[in-house]
This record gives structure tokens, C-alpha cells and sequence, in this order.
């Protein structure tokens, strides 16, 4: 984790928002829909340019006209015309939508010891919320499982979970509600951090807590659902990532399938998850070359835009 010790909470507009999440020269999607039309636009150009003055009177204009306003959480690369997972060029943000009693889900992130604490918060409408961290070292597989793994743990909504997920635009109206409601955001820290940093994971050998009572909690599957293998695979590879005794590990992968697989599956597993950390590479990109700045507006399918 990396952070400013000095770096005072602030409430942020849509221009300030969009600056504290990607850099001038990077690459976001941004999505409008009319959700009583179904109309639906999303536009990838460059950072600075959705801070532009008159790029935001745009977005004051469709929101005043009925159009629910959102930003893509991840950069995207150059030349791309879609914010598909084939074209992210990394993962900066992780996230969850607090959208089940959202003021007692924010608390228990606010305090768990399990997550370091939100970069930003936004009041989506009331009594429900966005949270978003900053991280750096992550690949898309490592992300989606973290993101399951959020929220299974606080409660968040199973359908926000992918590397491609647009959230809200702070300083624009949730259409959503009878009543208008303006998106409201609220940096709390500037830190970025590692993967080490989470301690959830989903439907791993680490015992799901989740808020409230120790009820078992319904399972919600989302269309990209994993076997359970393949979590088995997912959890070594984060639990050795940020520095698990690989014999913890496989002990408690032994623990949690007891009879149902080969005695020797999870030191297998856990032995196969560290020859593929060994060989993958560690280095992140590094933006050296300014980018261009072409403006592509698309129509989007309507069902297609992942918006919450």
C-alpha cells in the first residue's frame, strides 16, 4: 500500500472524480442511458477531455433530460471502440454497489479489518452506496475473484463484479428514484494498494463471514460462476500471492473438501498455483507514449451496458 499521510477527505464533482480515478491522457468510457427510453450512448475518449467544460455541460444536459450518467472503473486501450474485457488496458479500481442496507454494509467495511479502508465513497441514493478502491499488480482474474469475494462478504450486488462494470458519475441524478437524488462522492484517501491488502476471497477455503448473524447465506450465482476447483485454484494463487506458508495452504484446501477429492489434490493444486505465479510476469505496463485523443460515441445496447 502507498499513500499520502498528509491527504485531507474531500468531496469530489464529476471533474474531480474523473481526476483522482485516471490520468489526463488515459483512456474511460463513459455511459449515458434514458431509462425510459432504453436509449442508451457510451463514449471512450480521453480523461481530460470528459473534464472539459463543455464535455460536461453535454452530461448536465442528457442528465437534465432523463439520462442517467456513468463512468468505466478501469482504463481502456488505445483505439478501442467497446470497454470489453479483451480491450481494458488495467486494473485500477476494485468495487462494490451497496444496493441491500447499504449505511450498515458501508460500516462493516469501514471496519473490518479484512479490506483496507474505500478511497472513495458515493452516495448512490438514499441509504445505499458505491465503494471504490485504488490497486495496482492486479490482473483481470485476480480482480473478478476479489470482487466476488467483496461481495459475498458485505452484501454487495453479485451483477457488479466484472472488470467491465460502468458505477455511477457523482454530481448527476439517480433517475432510478421517484424523487430526484443527486450522486454524491467523497474521497478518503489517496492510497493504492495491493492485492495483499484484501483478505477475502470467494467460496474459498476461507470460512465466509458475512454481515449480521452467522445465518448461511443464500447463494447467489452469477452467469460467469466458477466450479469449485477452479476457486480451489483461484485461492492458492491469491493466498501465495501475498505470502501464505504454501503447507497453510494446502492444509486448509484439504480441510474444506475433505473426502471428495484424491489425498494428494491439494498439495497438487497449490503446487501447480506457485509454478504458474513463478512464471508469470510481474511487471505492469508502463504508459510511455502520449495517447491519441479520437472521440468515439456508440450507441449500446441497452441490455448490454452493465450500468448499475
Amino acid at each position: 500500500m502507498s499513500a499520502d499521510t498528509k491527504f485531507v477527505p474531500r468531496n469530489l464533482t464529476a471533474s474531480d472524480y474523473v481526476r483522482a480515478l485516471f490520468a489526463p491522457e488515459e483512456n474511460t468510457a463513459i455511459l449515458v442511458r434514458n431509462r425510459s427510453t432504453g436509449h442508451t450512448v457510451q463514449t471512450i475518449t480521453r480523461a481530460e477531455a470528459v473534464i472539459n467544460a463543455d464535455f460536461q455541460k453535454w452530461l448536465s444536459h442528457v442528465s437534465a433530460v432523463g439520462y442517467d450518467v456513468y463512468i468505466g472503473m478501469n482504463p481502456i486501450k488505445d483505439g478501442a471502440h467497446n470497454r470489453t474485457k479483451e480491450n481494458i488496458e488495467e486494473i485500477r479500481h476494485v468495487y462494490l454497489d451497496l444496493d441491500k442496507d447499504g449505511h450498515a454494509a458501508l460500516e462493516a467495511i469501514q471496519n473490518s479489518p479484512e479490506v483496507p479502508a474505500p478511497n472513495f465513497v458515493l452516495a448512490t441514493s438514499p441509504g445505499k452506496h458505491q465503494v471504490v478502491w485504488k490497486v495496482s499488480g492486479l490482473n483481470q482474474d485476480e480482480a473478478e475473484t476479489l470482487l466476488h469475494g467483496l461481495a459475498n462478504r458485505f452484501d454487495g450486488d453479485l451483477a457488479a463484479t466484472d472488470s467491465t462494470r460502468v458505477l455511477r458519475l457523482p454530481g448527476f441524478a439517480n433517475h432510478k428514484l421517484a424523487e430526484e437524488f443527486i450522486v454524491q462522492a467523497r474521497q478518503e484517501t489517496n492510497a493504492v494498494y495491493a492485492l495483499r491488502d484484501f483478505t477475502i476471497d470467494e467460496d474459498s477455503p476461507e470460512a465466509q463471514r458475512h454481515i449480521g448473524d452467522s445465518r448461511e447465506p443464500q447463494r447467489k450465482l452469477s452467469s460467469n460462476h466458477r466450479s469449485q476447483s477452479e476457486r480451489d485454484w483461484a485461492y492458492a494463487k491469491r493466498a501465495l500471492s501475498r505470502g501464505d506458508d504454501p503447507e497453510f495452504v494446502i492444509q486448509r484446501i484439504a480441510d474444506y473438501r475433505g473426502d471428495e477429492k484424491h489425498p494428494n489434490y491439494a498439495r497438487y493444486t497449490v503446487e501447480k498455483a506457485r509454478a504458474a505465479l513463478d512464471n508469470s510476469s510481474a511487471t505492469l505496463s508502463v504508459h510511455a507514449e502520449a495517447r491519441g485523443s479520437s472521440d468515439e460515441r456508440t450507441d449500446v445496447p441497452a441490455e448490454r451496458h452493465g450500468e448499475r
